[in-house]
């Protein structure tokens, strides 16, 4: 199987952290964002992997080799330019349609500064049974931004921020808004569905998409921890959960 990690972002919350690394390499309990989040992937069966790179890419690039890959095939997709989240990963479509069995099986696309018990098998399955172009891991907590799905579980909408009116792509009643985690399961095709160019956020291409009559669903994820590590704050928290145990890294 395999997946992409988002982390070609330039980690400005995470200053000083980040001040002369990138937001990859910055270490939670001694193991870097980039080392947990493989680590995980792996847990899952992932053994081809591929790395968008912007802020101090070349230091990614020697740590990975450092650590001889981690024993997967590691590949870096360099930006001159940020790209965000949908052309980050519209850049590295190649490494998806590689020819043979893997180009048509669904991937993974996980956000670098996330930290999560989220059941990856139990999501690949759920895509699967649901035929869905996109899945989205979600959870009901709160959050400055939410996205809205309907009774079904299907993309609609979302609420950009607090107080900030809905934006929809579909009509639909009985919106719920869950939070969203960080963590795609993507079918291959939606690579060739995505019509934006150049730098622009995965979540507009689902929104457009959606409109389109798409199928993007939400794979409930309540009862799992999730940590976002945007923040040094949030870095010291982590580390606790490892100390303590209420979250166990591969």
């Amino acid at each position: 199987m395999k997946a992409m990690i988002l982390a070609a972002g330039l980690g400005t919350r995470l200053r000083p952290l980040t001040s002369h690394r990138p937001k990859a390499l910055v270490t939670v309990a001694g193991r870097t964002l980039l080392e947990l989040v493989l680590a995980r992937l792996q847990s899952f069966g992932v053994g081809e992997v591929i790395v968008n790179a912007h802020h101090h890419a070349e230091m990614i690039v020697k740590y990975l080799e450092a650590n001889n890959h981690f024993g997967m095939r590691i590949e870096v997709s360099r930006e001159d330019e940020l790209l965000d989240t949908g052309g980050g990963l519209k850049k590295a479509a190649w490494f998806f349609l590689e020819g043979g069995k893997s180009a048509a099986e669904p991937f993974l696309l996980h956000n670098v500064d996330v930290l999560s018990s989220i059941d990856l098998g139990l999501m690949l399955r759920c895509h699967i049974e649901q035929q869905a172009l996109a899945t989205l891991a979600v959870q009901q907590r709160e959050t400055s931004r939410y996205l809205l799905f309907d009774v079904q579980g299907h993309l609609c909408g979302r609420r950009p921020g607090r107080g900030a009116q809905d934006e929809l792509a579909r009509p639909a009643s009985g919106l719920q808004p869950l939070a969203f985690s960080g963590i795609h399961v993507i079918s291959p095709r939606l690579l060739a569905e995505m019509r934006e160019e150049g730098a622009f956020s995965i979540i507009d291409a689902y929104l457009h998409l959606a409109a389109r009559g798409e199928k993007i669903v939400a794979f409930r994820a309540d009862a799992a921890y999730w940590r976002d590590l945007g923040r040094p704050e949030n870095i010291a928290q982590a580390a606790g959960d490892l100390a303590t145990g209420a979250y166990s890294a591969p």
